[in-house]
């Protein structure tokens, strides 16, 4: 197996959807602009700043507000409509035991990671909770790179990545690193997993601790 194993937060593992999107309405019609229904999925995932931008059409500015507004509704109220994967810390918990160091790396503020991590029982499981340090310009790899920093893992073909966007597909295969994508939840397209080159796609958290379990970097 994997000596090192990463997992995205969002839509891998808890379900964020509910609080996310309705933070992300509130941010929008604060600012007085017509919400993008269609493409409210879409925010979970990549940088908030940068779906602004995508599907509101704000300036760099007024994502930035956007992101304000978000915040001003989500850390108080929208974190905690959130719930884990059936299985997934229980899961983590089995790694763990096993040798595996476990990280976190999220494009979701860090201190919202932690705060989760520590509600639904992840933290004592993970050696890392690596989130985004409110750079605009801050990508999925990078904070990748950070937690791989912070692990002092300088060989990424010994680590997993697990996600559910192809953004965690693309980030990980920036860093070297392979990613398995999960379907827990839904909230990618279909097939954009497999798109993005995911090494495999799993639809349960057994299916994901079965693949984890019989798989390994390729020179192990």
């Amino acid at each position: 197996m994997y000596p090192y194993v990463f997992f995205d937060l969002d839509g891998t593992l808890t379900d964020s959807k509910e609080g996310v999107l309705e933070c992300v309405r509130y941010a929008i019609e604060a600012m007085g602009r017509p919400v993008p229904e269609e493409d409210l999925l879409k925010f979970i995932g990549p940088p908030l700043q940068d779906s602004f931008v995508r599907y509101c059409g704000f300036s760099q500015e007024e994502a930035r507000e956007g992101l304000r507004l978000f915040q001003e509704r989500y850390v108080p109220v929208g974190q905690f409509k959130n719930r884990p994967a059936p299985g997934i810390a229980e899961m983590m918990g089995r790694l763990k035991e096993r040798g595996c160091a476990l990280a976190l790396a999220s494009s979701k503020a860090e201190s919202q990671c932690v705060s989760i991590c520590d509600r639904f029982g992840f933290t004592p499981h993970l050696a890392v909770i690596a989130g985004s340090g409110g750079g605009q310009d801050q990508s999925k790899a990078d904070v990748i790179r950070e937690a791989m920093g912070r692990l002092g893992l300088t060989d990424p073909r010994r680590a997993l990545m697990v996600g559910d966007r192809k953004y965690d597909v693309e980030g990980a295969r920036a860093c070297g690193m392979d990613c398995v994508g999960v379907e827990f939840f839904g909230y990618a397209p279909p097939g954009e997993l497999e798109e993005a080159g995911a090494v495999a796609v799993v639809g349960t958290v057994a299916e994901l601790e079965a693949y984890i379990l019989t798989h390994g970097p390729a020179d192990a």
